[in-house]
């Protein structure tokens, strides 16, 4: 995992893993990362890029859309909205941690859902985030905030469509389609 300074400065977010591998923050095709926010202010512009946040820990955020607030709270569902949309969040109570999924149009999209541990994962998910209680996934154990990439070949039998949660709690499933090839060669890992 790389840890870098938002885009605008005003933050730290920490990269699970992008598309193609070794992109930049401008030229990524898909990007998966997890933002610890612990103040006010400015989301990062992102020109072309679409994005969604998932509330993780704490006690939630308010986004200004320059007119329209919209909270994101404990148990909230995804949030969708353009990179280049002037946002500007302010905490509910202190700190949170969120995860941050993004591709860039016309190259990649992607579907964020929140679901119990145990269901059924969706089409094309490549990773899970544990958001509530424990999964175990194979031989690993994710608690809150831990990830696990499902990089898999479909035509295998361990394709993340027959891949098995178990636990009690929520994960966080992300899909990505339109993805370069180079997902098959990774391994799965946990941070």
């Amino acid at each position: 995992m790389r840890s870098m300074p938002w885009r605008n400065g005003g933050g730290i977010t920490h990269e699970i893993a992008a598309g193609p591998e070794g992109a930049s923050l401008d030229g990524f095709d898909w990007r998966l990362s997890m933002a610890e926010v612990a103040s006010d202010g400015p989301f990062s512009v992102f020109a072309g890029v679409d994005r969604t946040l998932t509330l993780l820990a704490g006690d939630g955020i308010s986004l200004d859309f320059g007119g329209g607030d919209v909270s994101l709270r404990p148990g909230s569902d995804p949030l969708a909205f353009p990179g280049e949309a002037p946002v500007t969040g302010r905490l509910h109570a202190g700190p949170i941690l969120d995860l941050n999924v993004m591709t860039r149009r016309g190259a990649a999209r992607h579907a964020v859902a929140v679901l119990p541990v145990g269901a059924p994962l969706p089409p094309d998910c490549i990773a899970i985030v544990c958001r509530s209680g424990q999964v175990r996934i194979g031989a690993e154990t994710l608690a809150p905030g831990d990830c696990a990439l499902l990089y898999a070949d479909p035509d295998t039998t361990n394709a993340p469509s027959t891949i098995l949660t178990a636990g009690s709690g929520e994960i966080v499933a992300v899909s990505l389609w339109g993805m370069d090839d180079s997902r098959n060669s990774r391994e799965n890992r946990s941070i």
